[in-house]
């Protein structure tokens, strides 16, 4: 299946699709979110953001498409900084899904997946293939869903067009915050075996928060742990699991073997 119509990327191929320098990032009661956080997010990869509540994961996703900017420090996306890049192209750039999904509800499914290429003035046969083309891709017949509008669905079937409508310009990054975690546990464990299966067919980068360590040792490439703004440790999931950094890291990511 073509999935790479119409798309929106321009990525410089020796440059990582993100990036974080030095990023420190306050709020108003001057409580640091984010400390000195550093890492780069390959091309093509999937990095999930790992930790507890409040720990910056979901204020570090924000910094990638200028929804949130730093105090200090620099965010590149693609090379560039975001402050350099103009806001909406750089969400063109990036594919969002958060847990809420944030659906239209007086739209119809078809008409929410559409909602980016019809702003971009894509004519309306191509619009209708494509929609029907990414309802296919995250396992929806087109035939049944494309006219049902939001209310109708069930929250898995929600996510599953949360991750078509943020695919539909075709973006390079795709930013994830907890999509699944609303979800009972069989769903969750469904879209998580058919997320994988999914980004082996698409040439994406994938910035995934969660607090689920399960959740995060099965879907990532590598894992950013982090604890009260800082970056604790970065690398490959079974390097986490193996040789922890340090005691926090030790004692928040130990999980049944047997669940991974």
């Amino acid at each position: 299946m073509a999935i790479l119509s119409g798309s929106t990327s321009a990525a410089p191929a020796a440059s990582p699709a993100v990036e974080l320098r030095s990023v420190f990032k306050s709020f108003d009661d001057d409580r640091a979110v984010l400390s000195d956080v550093s890492f780069a997010v390959e091309a093509g990869e999937t990095l999930v953001l790992l930790g507890s509540s409040g720990s910056g994961k979901t204020t570090t996703l924000k910094m990638m498409n200028r929804l949130l900017e730093p105090d200090r420090g620099e965010v590149l996306v693609w090379g560039r900084e975001t402050r350099d890049w103009d806001p909406i192209a750089l969400r063109r750039q990036t594919g969002y899904v958060v847990q809420e999904v944030g659906l239209l509800p007086h739209f119809s499914v078809g008409d929410n997946v559409a909602l980016v290429p019809k702003l971009l003035g894509w004519e309306k046969p191509r619009r209708r293939a494509r929609v029907d083309e990414l309802l296919e891709l995250v396992g929806l017949d087109p035939r049944e869903y494309a006219g049902k509008r939001p209310g109708e669905l069930s929250g898995g079937q929600k996510q599953r067009v949360g991750v078509a409508r943020a695919l539909a310009a075709d973006p390079p990054l795709l930013l994830m915050d907890e999509p699944f975690g609303a979800l009972d546990p069989i769903t969750r464990r469904r879209l998580q075996s058919d997320f994988q299966e999914l980004k082996a067919r698409l040439d994406k980068t994938v910035v995934f928060v969660t607090h689920d360590v399960t959740e995060a040792f099965r879907l990532a490439d590598r894992v950013a742990v982090f604890d009260r703004g800082r970056l604790r440790q970065i690398g490959p999931p079974h390097e986490i699991r193996d040789s922890p950094a340090d005691d926090f890291v030790r004692d928040f990511v130990r999980v049944d073997s047997n669940e991974l």
